[in-house]
């Protein structure tokens, strides 16, 4: 790690973070407030993804549905109309509705080749999108004279790494230029973010393996083929499941490449000081 000690964070000229964990626990809650508190400089890696490597992707598929539609497409056909995804740091819907949902088409479902086509594409963008945060670091210091910087994960870092492994290319760069932070939730976190996707379920990224067994599981539990699954039935179903297949690899990416904090704490922070308590606890712990 590259802060071995609470005094060595503390003492730190440059501080750099990345925060990964469970999507609704605190990691955009924190780098917001770091980046509107001054000093900070704020790297979302879901942006990076749903820009940089997924952006075209995403247009493209808004103009492949325009053109379903006369009078877009007539307006498409001559330059008239220009249509583009909108994604801010704190509106990612243009990347999750791309990544969409299988089953019937007739309820907004994607046929399951074409949808693990597209978590593949994620799957890509994400390695890379983490790989960029060296860049980013650099970047933030020579152009915008930044030397304190916080790396904002996907909740779906942990699908895309190897956490026993101690030469996994990504976690290895990371961590060389990072120290790398889980925010790790409760039985009730937990509870409460399955609450909150059952009354808006939406896409997200899933490991090969995972959703493979998932989708064979769900069609023969339910008894019903690929073209006739309700693809918020299917997601709201994996839901739980991915949360539990997640858990023992982040805390395997704790133990093995950096800290934790508890979740509860995470919402105590007000300020950038009670952030560096908060790390420096971690540390102490550790």
């Amino acid at each position: 790690m590259i802060y071995s000690s609470a005094q060595d964070w503390r003492a730190a000229s440059a501080k750099r973070v990345l925060l990964f964990g469970m999507s609704g626990l605190g990691k955009t809650y924190l780098s917001n407030m770091l980046r509107e508190a001054g000093g900070w400089f704020h790297y979302s890696v879901d942006y990076r993804i749903g820009t940089r490597y997924m952006g075209e992707l995403i247009s493209d598929n808004f103009k492949r549905e325009a053109m379903k539609v006369p009078l877009l497409r007539e307006l498409l056909m001559t330059d008239s109309v220009y249509i583009a995804s909108n994604i801010t740091f704190s509106n990612l819907a243009p990347l999750s509705t791309y990544l969409g949902k299988p089953g019937n088409p007739d309820k907004g479902g994607l046929p399951f080749d074409e949808y693990m086509a597209r978590q593949e594409q994620h799957r890509e963008a994400e390695i890379s999108a983490m790989l960029d945060t060296v860049r980013f670091i650099e970047r933030a210091k020579s152009i915008y004279g930044y030397d304190n910087f916080i790396c904002d994960t996907s909740g779906s870092i942990c699908e895309v790494v190897t956490p026993g492994d101690p030469e996994d290319e990504v976690l290895k760069t990371l961590s060389d230029n990072l120290l790398v932070v889980w925010i790790k939730g409760s039985e009730a976190h937990t509870e409460e973010l399955i609450r909150r996707f059952d009354k808006a379920p939406k896409p997200m990224y899933y490991q090969p393996d995972f959703l493979r067994e998932a989708w064979a599981e769900y069609l023969s539990e339910n008894n019903v083929s690929e073209g006739d699954v309700d693809p918020d039935a299917f997601v709201r179903w994996t839901y739980a499941r991915a949360l539990a297949h997640r858990q023992p690899r982040y805390e395997a990416m704790a133990r093995n490449w950096g800290v934790t904090v508890a979740a509860e704490d995470v919402a105590k922070v007000r300020s950038a000081e009670d952030f560096d308590d908060l790390i420096a606890a971690a540390l102490e712990a550790r």
